[in-house]
């Protein structure tokens, strides 16, 4: 059974940096994308960001591109988003995903994380 466990997150004033990490276990993994997802109260949960395995360019709503950067470790199945320049409207509750077999995560992983909230103060 594979799990995904979050750290990171937490309260930050509007500008700050966070870093969340994710860290998948439970099987050899091959062929996967991992990102993340975040929902606040009354939104739909959207596809902040995502990174796969095989060398292409990750994906960034746009919304957060040129603040947030999603990294991997392919050795240790973990990977990181990078917050910085937040804003008020970045406060959610954010959930790490995997998707297995594919290059793209799409609006249906495999796995989910257990979130982790993330609140951003102006």
């Amino acid at each position: 059974q594979v799990q995904l466990k979050q750290s990171g997150g937490g309260l930050v004033q509007a500008g700050g940096s966070v870093r969340l990490t994710c860290a998948a276990s439970g099987r050899t993994f091959s062929s996967i994308a991992m990102g993340w997802f975040r929902q606040s109260p009354g939104k739909e949960r959207e596809l902040v960001a995502s990174i796969a395995s095989g060398g292409k360019s990750p994906y960034y709503a746009d919304s957060v591109k040129g603040r947030f950067t999603i990294s991997k470790d392919a050795a240790e199945n973990t990977v990181y988003l990078q917050m910085n320049s937040l804003r008020p409207e970045d406060t959610a509750v954010y959930y790490c995903a995997l998707k297995l077999h594919s290059s793209e995560m799409g609006d249906r992983p495999d796995y989910w994380g257990q979130g982790t909230q993330v609140i951003v103060s102006s």
